[in-house]
């Protein structure tokens, strides 16, 4: 072989190696949903730059229900492949019009149409055609991406990222208690101790509630909120109605949390209710269930849904991060990183872990 054919071949494998690092070093790690009960740790790009949005590098992504719906196939708008998660806290990488390099920020994830009766009349929140980053676009569990500044909401200085990483779960429950119209005070139950569940007891506490229940079969997360000054009680043992009833001379609950989307859990509502009370679904019953509308008719109580959370209430939730902190921590059980995040949903489904808020490290 002739020095000069040598030469070539060196310099074609040279230029083969330097491209394949380039591409490399523009590549990142991200959690994505490929398929019904399959995600995958995927080099993909970088995301390019856009207008009026700021780089962030994500440093925790939250794992929320809605993902698990995804990776169970059963989500009826999101589509592989995704990039997963909304609930993401990270780092600006680059000085923009309102933020600053270094700033801690979340994003407020829901994507409203503008054009709608409920956007027009000021509730975008449930816009006919809400949308949310990393279901209908791709999302946060992933080493960087760019957001548009409007939606961005920097974290307060102290507040350490395990806490603030549950600011987006923390404004469902705001929202909640909103809806609830609830009174200091008041005793509450909450039905299901997952991590809305859990988040609900924490900021009826916080919020002057005279006691809180809550039910669950899972022992870890009742011990939880036994720590956390909740009432537990044990579904599998106990009968929720007859434990809430003893402790308030047979009148029942002033407010319920329906935060489980169970069967079990409809039926009682009404029932471990008392007269005049409130009734809030903040669960998304993923099925049609039996209800008692007789208790709620003769009782004259008040059931309301929610869903999602205003802008506003998302400031709100991230104010309260401040004062909930210790709690917040507490609730975020297990942090998993990227590298290993395809466990993440067996994890949740397999009670031995005892998970609340399962979160993934994306540094």
């Amino acid at each position: 072989m002739t020095y000069k054919k040598i030469k070539k071949e060196r310099e074609q494998k040279d230029f083969c190696d330097n491209t394949l690092s380039m591409l490399k070093e523009n590549n990142m790690k991200a959690l994505v949903y490929v398929a019904p009960k399959k995600v995958e740790v995927h080099e993909i790009e970088e995301p390019t730059p856009s207008e009026g949005a700021v780089k962030i590098n994500v440093k925790y992504c939250g794992v929320c229900g809605s993902d698990i719906g995804i990776f169970l196939g059963t989500h009826p708008r999101a589509k592989a492949p995704l990039v997963l998660g909304h609930e993401f806290l990270g780092i600006v990488a680059e000085d923009g019009n309102k933020f600053k390099k270094g700033d801690r920020v979340v994003a407020y994830p829901l994507i409203s149409c503008g054009h709608c009766r409920a956007c027009r009349t000021g509730n975008k929140h449930v816009c006919n055609d809400l949308k949310l980053i990393g279901i209908d676009t791709d999302g946060g569990m992933c080493e960087s991406l760019y957001a548009d500044e409007n939606i961005l909401f920097k974290v307060p200085q102290g507040v350490s990222d395990k806490a603030a990483v549950a600011t987006e779960p923390l404004a469902v429950i705001v929202r909640a208690l909103h809806q609830a119209e609830f009174k200091v005070g008041d005793v509450a139950v909450v039905i299901g101790a997952g991590p809305i569940g859990m988040l609900t007891g924490i900021v009826l506490k916080h919020a002057g509630a005279k006691q809180v229940f809550i039910s669950d079969i899972a022992k870890k997360r009742l011990e939880l909120a036994k720590e956390l000054g909740l009432t537990p009680v044990d579904a599998s043992k106990e009968d929720l109605t007859e434990v809430v009833r003893n402790a308030t001379d047979g009148e029942g609950s002033d407010a319920t949390f329906e935060c489980s989307g169970s069967a079990t859990a409809a039926r009682q509502i009404t029932q471990v209710t008392r007269v005049s009370g409130t009734i809030c679904m903040t669960a998304v019953h993923k099925a049609p269930h039996e209800v008692d509308l007789r208790e709620l008719n003769f009782k004259e109580q008040k059931i309301i849904g929610t869903r999602v959370y205003t802008d506003i209430e998302f400031g709100e939730a991230v104010a309260m991060t401040q004062e909930l902190e210790q709690e917040l921590e507490k609730v975020v059980t297990h942090i998993v990183p990227l590298n290993e995040s395809t466990k993440v949903f067996d994890m949740i489904a397999d009670p031995s872990y005892g998970t609340v808020k399962v979160v993934i490290d994306c540094k």
